[in-house]
C-alpha cells in the first residue's frame, strides 16, 4: 500500500508535493510493506510507529527502526535531529497506530459484523456462548479473546497476560477473518484495550456489557473513569462505519445499577438496546419498567434451577419464551448466558440455535474447570481475579459440597491494591480454609502482597495457620490444599491464574498452569 493511501487514515493528505531527499522520488509513492510500533519486527519498507509506553518512549528506538528499512515515520514525540524520511507527528501516536493498522489491512471490521464483549467479569464465558451461537445457527465466526483467536477453526495464541492483543494484531486477525470469508467477528473487549486505544478503528455492531466492578484501577485510577474506558465500547456503536441493513444494538445488564452502572450505559445512543435481567420484569422495580422505550427489547430469566450438572431456567423475551439448559455451574452463567442471548437476538438468530449453542458450551478453559483425577477430590481452577469473581466462585463451590471449601489464590503485583484485603475478607467469609500464595507479583513485595490479603482475612476473624495459611511458592500451596488439608467431599478451588501459562516474577515470565500444578499434586498423594 502506498504511503499516501495509508496515512489518509490518519488525516494527512497532500503529499505530492514532498519528495525523498534519498532519491527524489515521490513520497506519497512509498510503497508500505508493514505497519508496527515495535522495531525489532521492522522490515525494509515499513512504518514505523513510535509512541510514549508505560517505561520508555517508543521515539528513542527510532534510529534502531530506520536501520531495519523503515521508510515513514509517525510519532507524537517530535524528534531534534531529522532523519531523510518523512516523519510525521500526530496527537496520539497508539490511536494512530489503530488507524493506520485498519487501513493498512483495507479495513477489515467493515466487511464482518463485529460483536464486542466488555466488563469486568464474564467476557470470555459470554464471548464463547454467542461465538457457539452463531456457529449453531450456521455462521461462520472468528474470535478474540484474553484465552486466544479462534479463526477458521484454528486456534491461535494471543501471548502471556493478553488483555486485548495490539492494535496491529487485532486488525491482522480480522483481515484473516475477512479473507476467509468470516461473517461474524467476537471480540472481548478490555478496558486496557479501549484506553489505550487497541480498539480504535474498529467499527463494531453490537455491544454487550457483562458487569462493572472494581478491578484495574492501577491503570485508571478511579472507578468513573474505569467505567468511562467500558463505556467507550457503546459510544463506538454510533461513531464507527455504518454497514447496509445492520443496526447499531446496545445489550445491557439490568441488574449491574448498584452504582449506576445500567442508568450511565442506557443514556449512551444506540439504534436499539436489549435489556436483560436475572429477575422476571415483573418483579423489577416500576421506575425501570416505566422507563422501557420503542427501542428497547427486555428478556429475563425465571424458573432458575441451579445444580452439579449445570444450570435449567426460561427466558421471557417479548417472542415467547425460551428454555435453557446448561452444562455450565455457577448461578452467574445465568446472567452470561442472558448476554449472549442479547446478542443472538439482536442477530436474529433462531431460538433453537440459541438453546443449542448455549448447550454446547463446555469446559472452557479455567473458568470453572473441573480437574479429573483418580482419588475423587473436587478440584477446580477458576480465573477469578476480582472481588466480584471470588465471591461468586466461592459461592458456586459452596453449592457444590457438602464438605468444607478450600480456596487457593494472590494478587497479582503493580495492579489495584484497594482489592486485596477485600479479597481476603471475602475468601474468610465464604472459604472454610485460604491459602494465599503468589500470583504474579511481578516487582513487588511478595510478602507485602500477602501481609495485605491476610488483613481482609484478620476482618472476617480468621486466624494465621488454623483459618488461613501463608504459602509463597503456588506449586507447594496447591499440593498443601490437595494433599494435607482436603478430605472427601470438600471442595478445592484454585483462583486467579485460570487459563493463563506464565507466572511473573521481576520482569521475568515463567511458565506455569494451575492445572498442570494440581493433577501434579494429585499423583503426590501422600
Amino acid at each position: 500500500m502506498q504511503l499516501a493511501q495509508l496515512v489518509r487514515a490518519i488525516g494527512i493528505s497532500n503529499l505530492q508535493s514532498l519528495v525523498s531527499t534519498r532519491d527524489k522520488s515521490p513520497v506519497s509513492n512509498l510503497e508500505i510493506t508493514r505497519v508496527t510500533a515495535n522495531s525489532r519486527d521492522v522490515i525494509p519498507g515499513a512504518l514505523f510507529v513510535a509512541y510514549p509506553g508505560v517505561n520508555v518512549d517508543g521515539a528513542q528506538f527510532i534510529p534502531d527502526a530506520i536501520q531495519r528499512g523503515a521508510v515513514a515515520i509517525v510519532t507524537q514525540t517530535p524528534i531534534t535531529q531529522s532523519p531523510n524520511l518523512p516523519i510525521f507527528v500526530v496527537e496520539n501516536s497508539r490511536a494512530a497506530l489503530a488507524h493506520l493498522s485498519a487501513a493498512f489491512h483495507n479495513f477489515p471490521s467493515r466487511n464482518l459484523r463485529v460483536i464486542g464483549v466488555t466488563g469486568t467479569d464474564g467476557k470470555t464465558t459470554t464471548s464463547t456462548l454467542i461465538e457457539n451461537i452463531l456457529l449453531a445457527a450456521g455462521h461462520t465466526v472468528g474470535t478474540i479473546t484474553t484465552v486466544g483467536a479462534r479463526i477458521g477453526g484454528r486456534e491461535l495464541d494471543t501471548g502471556f497476560h493478553t488483555t486485548t492483543p495490539d492494535a496491529p494484531d487485532i486488525q491482522n486477525y480480522l483481515a484473516q477473518m475477512m479473507e476467509q470469508g468470516t461473517a461474524y467477528a467476537v471480540i472481548e473487549s478490555t478496558s486496557h484495550g479501549f484506553a489505550q486505544h487497541r480498539l480504535d478503528a474498529i467499527d463494531f455492531d453490537i455491544a454487550v456489557i457483562t458487569n462493572i466492578t472494581h478491578e484495574h484501577l492501577d491503570l485508571h485510577g478511579s472507578w468513573e473513569n474505569y467505567r468511562d474506558a467500558k463505556a467507550m465500547l457503546f459510544r463506538a456503536l454510533m461513531t464507527t462505519h455504518r454497514k447496509p441493513r445492520t443496526n447499531k444494538v446496545a445489550v445491557l445488564n439490568a441488574d449491574d445499577n448498584a452504582r449506576g452502572v445500567f442508568d450511565f450505559l442506557r443514556a449512551i445512543p444506540s439504534d436499539e438496546k436489549i435489556v436483560y435481567s436475572q429477575s422476571p420484569i415483573s418483579n423489577l422495580q416500576s421506575p425501570i419498567s416505566s422507563l422501557q422505550s420503542s427501542t428497547e427489547l427486555w428478556i429475563s430469566a425465571r424458573d432458575i434451577s441451579h445444580a452439579a450438572n449445570g444450570l435449567h431456567f426460561t427466558i421471557e423475551t417479548p417472542f415467547g419464551d425460551l428454555r435453557i439448559s446448561s452444562p455450565l455451574i455457577g448461578r452467574y452463567n445465568i446472567s452470561n448466558i442472558l448476554a449472549a442471548t442479547g446478542a443472538a437476538i439482536a442477530s436474529k438468530i433462531p431460538f433453537d440455535a440459541i438453546s443449542q449453542g448455549v448447550k454446547i458450551t463446555r469446559g472452557i478453559v479455567g473458568r470453572m474447570e473441573r480437574i479429573e483425577n483418580a482419588r475423587g477430590l473436587n478440584v477446580i481452577v477458576d480465573f477469578a481475579h476480582t472481588p466480584f469473581a471470588l465471591e461468586n466462585a466461592l459461592k458456586t463451590a459452596r453449592e457444590l459440597t457438602h464438605g468444607r471449601v478450600i480456596a487457593v489464590f494472590g494478587c497479582a503485583g503493580l495492579r489495584d491494591v484497594q482489592k486485596r484485603a477485600w479479597m481476603g475478607e471475602i475468601a474468610g467469609t465464604y472459604a472454610d480454609s485460604t491459602i494465599i500464595t503468589a500470583e504474579d507479583p511481578r516487582t513487588e513485595s511478595l510478602a507485602q502482597i500477602n501481609s495485605q490479603i491476610a488483613d481482609g482475612l484478620h476482618k472476617a476473624s480468621r486466624r494465621q495457620d488454623k483459618d488461613y495459611f501463608i504459602i509463597d511458592d503456588r506449586a507447594a500451596a496447591i499440593d498443601f490444599a490437595i494433599n494435607q488439608i482436603a478430605e472427601p467431599n470438600d471442595v478445592i478451588i484454585l483462583c486467579g491464574k485460570g487459563h493463563e501459562r506464565s507466572m511473573c516474577f521481576g520482569a521475568t515470565e515463567y511458565p506455569w498452569s494451575d492445572q498442570a500444578a494440581a493433577r501434579a499434586a494429585l499423583r503426590m498423594k501422600t
